[in-house]
């Protein structure tokens, strides 16, 4: 992360609570129309209030706090809603659940399935299938993830719910919360970070042990029941909590967690933990989170240690999940710290400037295995796509990759990736004589004529260089 992208010294857009105490200030609240913070539809027909600033006031969070959503059950089943979920779970794609439908086969009797969907919900006979149990590798390690992926009606009836909940619950969330929110994203998170890190050098790097499977319902249907006084929908929200797995054709019932790969999940695990992000800001303490990934920066060790007790009073004593014991430690910036698929830390690795050392953020080392790991499935020998065929399927991976840390200090990093590729590439051209591959493919035919993505330029400030080498396309 350099200074472009997080300087110390810089404005950040959004900036809230830090190392002081947090303070609220120019917050207006307005009771008259409600926001669609999703997609930027006004909607008129819930009186609910929205804040032109992210933050408002106490008397205006109060405010919100009693006053509640009522006959939200119209809105879910309102087949404008229903449709305007659909292309959203189109878009996404995904697999078919339990019940064999897939994406491909809804679209083909679209009509049939809203019109049934509607009907059952309007009727108050909509029951969700159970979610089918999947399993994917979890990443720098030999354990699996559990997925749950509910049928493509559910999908669509999770997503509907969502657009009614989402703008009701967007402004009570604190500033330190940055998952699955609209105009936010992890660089945001990271953002925030570096700044914090100007002023201190001590964090608390958490873990929540098994969020997504351990959370309580009935502590989540009274979060969102404090904001939503439609019995039915609060209904409609515990019939897919309860909905259960189907694990190799056997039903297993569930009694805490929200699937992961449900649509709704990223919404009520915000919800969730709103009240931890309040907990900490009230106490004075530099939260920032994202999803279930937080951390907490400290002046001082004994404020870490108070800091830590603070969240684990929250998180375990209030809302009953459990710190993971080996995850969770207090560390100094110079030992460093990984967060979001970064780390972080002061000086290792990087000149220091007058003055001492400086702030660095690199690409973890799990982060580059995966890179690489994908970028030799692509150029596997026995891939038996032509060279086109081989860069079309690279490209977006690299692109992808590229992008995410361009603002780190990857220069060194990329530039030896960029060789290795480009290695790859020629190893896969040409099978047992690699080494012809620099006549026939050269970096500058393979940057410029091929197009093959290069990791450096996709860093802001070498673009206009390589443009002007004509080193790309």
């Amino acid at each position: 992360m350099g200074r472009r992208d997080g300087d110390p010294n810089g404005v950040v857009q959004g900036e809230g609570v830090t190392l002081d105490r947090a303070t609220h200030a120019r917050g207006r609240v307005s009771s008259e129309r409600r926001t669609d913070g999703c997609c930027g539809n006004d909607r008129g027909g819930a009186r609910e209030e929205t804040r032109e600033f992210a933050v408002a006031s106490p008397v205006a969070k109060r405010t919100m706090r009693a006053r509640k959503a009522h006959s939200l059950i119209g809105q879910v089943y309102d087949r404008r809603n229903l449709r305007l979920a659909w292309e959203r779970v189109k878009k996404n794609k995904g697999a078919g659940g339990v019940d064999g439908v897939t994406i491909a086969r809804f679209d083909e009797n679209l009509e049939h399935y809203l019109d049934v969907l509607h009907r059952q919900l309007k009727d108050g006979r909509y029951r969700p299938r159970p979610v089918k149990r999947v399993e994917i590798d979890k990443p720098g390690t030999t354990k699996k993830r559990p997925l749950g992926i509910p049928t493509v009606m559910d999908r669509v009836c999770q997503q509907a719910l969502v657009q009614v909940l989402a703008p009701i619950f967007e402004p009570t969330f604190q500033e330190a919360s940055f998952g699955y929110r609209p105009g936010r994203s992890t660089h945001k998170a990271m953002r925030r970070i570096w700044r914090q890190l100007g002023q201190a050098e001590w964090i608390v790097d958490g873990d929540i042990s098994d969020f997504f499977g351990s959370l309580s319902h009935e502590r989540l249907i009274d979060l969102v029941a404090d904001r939503v006084a439609d019995g039915k929908v609060l209904s409609l929200i515990r019939s897919m909590l309860t909905a259960g797995v189907l694990v190799d054709g056997v039903f297993e019932s569930v009694v805490a967690g929200v699937p992961q790969g449900g649509v709704a999940s990223p919404l009520l695990s915000n919800i969730y933990l709103t009240v931890f992000d309040q907990r900490m800001a009230e106490a004075g303490f530099a939260l920032t989170r994202y999803a279930d990934d937080w951390l907490l920066v400290c002046r001082s060790r004994s404020e870490a240690e108070r800091a830590l007790a603070s969240a684990r009073a929250v998180l375990e004593g209030e809302l009953g999940l459990q710190l993971h014991p080996e995850k969770t430690r207090i560390v100094h910036i110079a030992r460093g710290f990984e967060f979001l698929g970064y780390k972080i830390g002061r000086g290792r690795g990087l000149r220091h400037k007058a003055g001492g050392p400086s702030l660095y953020a690199l690409p973890t080392d799990r982060s580059i295995r995966r890179f690489k790991d994908k970028v030799r499935t692509a150029t596997n020998r026995r891939n038996p796509k032509d060279l086109e065929g081989v860069l079309d399927e690279l490209n977006p991976i690299i692109r992808g990759w590229g992008n995410y840390y361009r603002r780190a200090h990857v220069r060194r990093i990329y530039n030896r990736l960029n060789h290795w590729i480009v290695m790859r590439v020629w190893n896969h051209q040409h099978k047992h004589w690699r080494n012809a591959g620099w006549r026939d493919l050269p970096d500058r035919r393979l940057y410029g004529e091929l197009g093959l993505v290069n990791l450096l330029q996709l860093i802001p400030s070498m673009e206009n260089y390589y443009r002007q080498k004509r080193l790309v396309r």
